[in-house]
Parts: structure tokens; C-alpha cells; sequence
């Protein structure tokens, strides 16, 4: 396990599991690459420590995907725990294994709902879908048809005529996506 994964208790361990779905063979090697970012070995990690991530640093999402982590752990600093958390709603659901909470179809939703509701309100608006369209595909598309994409976006899912986006519309609109599969990363093996 090396030096700094030993911190790791065995009960430590089997509660994450239980938490998370992960094996514990997964949760020692998550933890080595969690400490590995911990540059200033205090068992927590900043938003600078996330950033320093090459994947989140050139995801025009990272931004936001970087914010999910501290919302999850309600501070301004992200524990192993909280970590393991927010890593749970992309390990991949598979057909055999019982689903863990973390990461079923309810909980994927919520957290891709969560990358757009940028103020946090339980609603998405048009300036928030035009925001992350933005983050998404910078420059290469014009204000004039990114507004098109998001005037056609809300009138198609916006059910109840608020002109927002309420989790259970965005659920309704995700109806035939995979969101299991498409909100899966292939952790360590």
C-alpha cells in the first residue's frame, strides 16, 4: 500500500465500500492518487489541488465539475470521504451488481442537473443553459445560435411554461438517454 495509503484504516475501507460500491482494491489505489494531489499532505484538498488535474483543466466544464465536489462536502475544502462520494456517480452500473445509490439513475440525474443550475435554486434558466453552452463550446458557435439552442431547449422541456427547467422537467427530457452509461468512467481495474 506504500506509506501514505496506510493512513487508510481497514474499517475505513469497508465503509466507503459500503458508501460507495467501490472495491476496496479501488478505494486503496483512489486513495494513493487523492493523496498524490494533496500537495501539502493535509488530508484535504483544495480547488487549487483540483485544477492542477490536466482532465479538468482543459474540460471547459471542469470549472463546474470542480464546484460539484465542494458542494458535496458543503466546505471550502474536499475530505477522501467526500471524494469518494462524488467519484461514486461515475463508477459504471453494472448489469449483475446491485446498485449503489451514489450512482443510480436518480443520482446521475441530479448531478448533471447540478452542472447547470449555476446559482443553485432548483431551476435551470435560459441564462443559466446559455452560461454552460458557453463553457461548453466557447467561441465556435455565435450568441445568436447558442440563444436559439437555448430558446428551443426550454420551450421543448419546460413543461409547466415557468421558462426555467425544473429537475423533474429535466428528468422527463432524459427519458431515453443512457445516463448510466454516459455518466461512467472507468475507474481503476
Amino acid at each position: 500500500m506504500g506509506a501514505r495509503s496506510s493512513m487508510l484504516q481497514e474499517d475505513e475501507i469497508t465503509a466507503i465500500q459500503k458508501e460507495t460500491g467501490f472495491s476496496s482494491n479501488q478505494i486503496v489505489r483512489l486513495y494513493s492518487r487523492f493523496t498524490n494531489l494533496d500537495k501539502n499532505n493535509q488530508g484535504y484538498l483544495s480547488r487549487a489541488d483540483f485544477l492542477r488535474i490536466p482532465e479538468l483543466a482543459i474540460n471547459p466544464l471542469g470549472d463546474r465539475i470542480v464546484h460539484a465536489f465542494f458542494k458535496e462536502s458543503n466546505s471550502v475544502t474536499v475530505n477522501f470521504r467526500d471524494f469518494m462520494r462524488v467519484l461514486a456517480r461515475f463508477r459504471p452500473v453494472k448489469k449483475n451488481n446491485t446498485k449503489n445509490k451514489l450512482n443510480d439513475r436518480e443520482e446521475k440525474l441530479r448531478f448533471a442537473f447540478k452542472m447547470y443550475d449555476l446559482d443553485g435554486d432548483d431551476m435551470i434558466s435560459r441564462d443559466e443553459l446559455l452560461n454552460v453552452l458557453h463553457m461548453m463550446v466557447g467561441a465556435n458557435i455565435s450568441d445568436e445560435q447558442l440563444g436559439s439552442i437555448a430558446d428551443r431547449t426550454i420551450s421543448e422541456v419546460d413543461l409547466d411554461n415557468d421558462q426555467n427547467i425544473s429537475f423533474e422537467e429535466f428528468v422527463k427530457a432524459m427519458e431515453r438517454v443512457d445516463v448510466e452509461q454516459k455518466m461512467s468512467i472507468r475507474f481503476l481495474n
